[in-house]
């Protein structure tokens, strides 16, 4: 087996670091690099497990350093992201425009932005979960953490390169992101199952829910740039549940 049995290892570390540095960044303020680094982490964390799949090297240590870097890159980074919009958005910070690529530390907690943390606890809980559960080889139960994650990042995303001044009100109401923050965590536990992007083959009668979906997806960031990735979590979510009520019917 050699070098080969390492490499999905490398690749989650790759993945973990990537998470890490969002940390620093994200704690910094500077949400826009963290979420720059937060999709680089997940990109990592797709190819971890194709890797492993097409070497035919998994093991039961990757699986939980798997999710243990997935706990940094789209639980702790999030939960943080959502800790300084709150702060943000709080009448107290003063004005609503943010720059978010600086790079300044605020010592001074703010209690009611710690609601934003709770996406931490439930990302963790959510990884778990995922971990015993033999029901999710070829399909998810709850939002995967790395779509909560992209979704969380993309309110900065769309606040720094969006110039939508309604949807800016939106992102920077105190209650809209405590309203999210719940609605995450709930998404994130939730006994919804929800299609993977996994391929057994490319037939198309087999995977047009798949093969519609990407194709929706590409087009969505085509007209509507960073907008389209909450729009895209929400599509995903519709498109499971009409899926599994067609299923059931």
């Amino acid at each position: 087996m050699g070098l080969k049995k390492h490499v999905p290892n490398l690749i989650t570390s790759l993945n973990l670091l990537s998470g890490s540095i969002a940390v620093i960044f994200a704690v910094q303020g500077n949400l826009v690099l963290a979420a720059i680094f937060v999709a680089a982490g997940i990109f990592f964390d797709f190819f971890d497990g194709l890797a492993a799949r097409a070497l035919d090297v998994k093991s039961e240590v990757g699986l939980q350093m798997d999710s243990l870097a997935d706990v940094v890159t789209s639980g702790v980074v999030p939960g943080i992201v959502m800790y300084q919009l709150i702060i943000k958005a709080l009448p107290s910070s003063g004005s609503l425009s943010t720059d978010w690529n600086s790079s300044e530390f605020d010592l001074n907690l703010q209690p009611f932005a710690l609601i934003g943390l709770l996406i931490i606890v439930a990302s963790a809980y959510r990884l778990a979960k995922f971990n015993v559960d033999d029901r999710q080889t070829d399909s998810f139960i709850g939002l995967p953490t790395p779509a909560n994650a992209l979704l969380i990042l993309s309110l900065p995303l769309i606040l720094n390169y969006e110039s939508v001044p309604m949807i800016h009100q939106l992102i920077l109401n105190e209650w809209f992101l405590v309203g999210l923050t719940i609605l995450s965590c709930i998404l994130l536990n939730a006994e919804l199952p929800l299609f993977a992007l996994k391929f057994s083959d490319w037939g198309f009668k087999e995977n047009k829910l798949r093969y519609f979906f990407i194709i929706s997806c590409l087009l969505l960031i085509v007209f509507l740039k960073f907008i389209a990735i909450p729009v895209i979590i929400l599509l995903y979510v519709l498109l499971s549940v009409i899926s599994n009520r067609k299923a059931t019917a």
